[in-house]
């Protein structure tokens, strides 16, 4: 009796123990991170917020007064509240990363598209799944190798064409092609991007899709998981002159 009683015990703390591991598991791989458009609710469409739709779909008008080029003509500097988003996608999930230590500017000239400029740096150790574990491994030489490459740039080389006359609080699609480099590694994107004028400032929410590969890096895969080798990097800009 002594010995089914002993047995009964330890079989519940292996199912305790089974359960609790398979939680924590669960824990450590899973998303925790939301990503937040700078973009208002009603401006993003009926798809996910995060979602290349969303962001390149077509935008109803808010209501607002007529924006002048004298208002977004101009230097523009990337705010604190900005972040830039890296969302890999793997067998369970898609899990996301966030980044809100973002420097850069922005010069803007509706008279002339071809002089317009933009530029921003992240610093990747700033980096953060809400996963201090994962973050790190991420962060390490076999993936980001942050030590040896703290920063991560994207500079414009072009922009599409933009509209003369803008309404504050329409979204307005604009193509930017630039580079993106990471980890030393050059490569040329082109962001899909909604910008909107509003409250003096100016909003950017755009993405782009990369591969491990483009920067030298091996998507992970492990017994209990897969990635897909594709990386979605989504920028979510406020800037202000």
């Amino acid at each position: 009796m002594k010995k089914k009683t002993i047995a009964m015990i330890a079989a519940g703390v292996i199912i305790v123990g089974i359960i609790s591991g398979y939680s924590w598991l669960n824990k450590s791989m899973g998303n925790n991170v939301e990503i937040e458009s700078v973009l208002p609710a009603q401006t993003q469409g009926t798809e996910a917020a995060d979602s290349p739709a969303a962001t390149n779909a077509s935008t109803e008008s808010v209501g607002g007064a007529t924006v002048t080029a004298e208002q977004l003509n101009g230097d523009w500097t990337i705010g604190d509240t900005s972040k830039v988003y890296w969302s890999v996608t793997t067998s369970q999930e898609t899990v996301n990363f966030v980044d809100n230590s973002v420097k850069g500017s922005w010069t803007v000239n509706l008279d002339d598209i071809t002089s317009m400029t933009g530029e921003g740096t992240v610093d990747m150790s700033a980096l953060d799944s809400g996963n201090g574990q994962r973050d790190e491994h991420v962060k390490g030489d076999d993936f980001l190798a942050v030590a040896a490459n703290p920063t991560s740039t994207f500079v414009v080389k072009s922009f599409s064409e933009l509209p003369a006359e803008w309404t504050e609080g329409t979204a307005v699609p604009v193509e930017m092609q630039g580079t993106l480099t990471v980890k030393g590694i050059a490569k040329d994107v082109t962001f899909a991007t909604q910008a909107m004028y509003s409250g003096g400032q100016l909003l950017l929410s755009g993405t782009t899709t990369v591969t491990f590969a483009d920067f030298g890096m091996t998507s992970p895969h492990s017994i209990v998981l897969d990635a897909e080798n594709n990386l979605l990097v989504s920028l979510e800009l406020v800037l202000t002159k």
